[in-house]
């Protein structure tokens, strides 16, 4: 678990990235959060890309194997029963998720065109858990409700390396 700034990403760290997604990475600004084998699993993004393009994504989840568990409860439908959770405490959690989301990402940088706005549907919706798994990952249990949730259900586990398959270990 890391909080903003953080150290500069390595060379090495946004070669991982760009195998990882499968294209040149883009403005990353820190490892929010590692694999146990240190590779990268969450990046943290500049929030106006240098292109000028406004980006509210600040926590980004890259592991493949992670992404690929988080695709399948999404394709399982699992968003819907999540967002019924969004009450009383759950919801005020969640709210708090989302200030917090808006703060690290202010770290960096202030953009008009995305001022209120986080990612994965907070503060009030569950809209993209891949979102919501990367702060949960990023910042730590207890801080994204959902995000710990849908990290909690999905078949990927941070405390177990399936790094080798996809040629990401270090």
């Amino acid at each position: 678990m890391t909080r903003p700034p953080f150290e500069e990403p390595t060379e090495a760290d946004v070669r991982t990235v760009s195998r990882q997604l499968g294209r040149p990475a883009r403005d990353v600004v820190g490892i929010a959060a590692r694999c146990v084998c240190g590779a990268p699993t969450v990046v943290s993004t500049r929030p106006r890309l240098h292109d000028g393009t406004p980006f509210p994504t600040f926590y980004y989840l890259t592991h493949p194997a992670a992404t690929a568990a988080v695709s399948t409860l999404e394709a399982e439908g699992d968003m819907p029963g999540l967002a019924a959770l969004l009450v009383d405490d759950v919801a005020a959690q969640y709210r708090a998720a989302h200030e917090s989301y808006l703060a690290d990402r202010a770290t960096y940088g202030s953009v008009d065109e995305i001022a209120g706005i986080s990612a994965g549907g907070m503060p009030d919706r569950v809209k993209c858990l891949h979102a919501l798994v990367g702060h949960a990952l990023a910042a730590g249990p207890g801080v994204n409700p959902i995000g710990d949730l849908a990290l909690e259900r999905s078949a990927w586990s941070p405390a177990v390396c399936e790094c080798a398959e996809y040629g990401d270990a270090p």
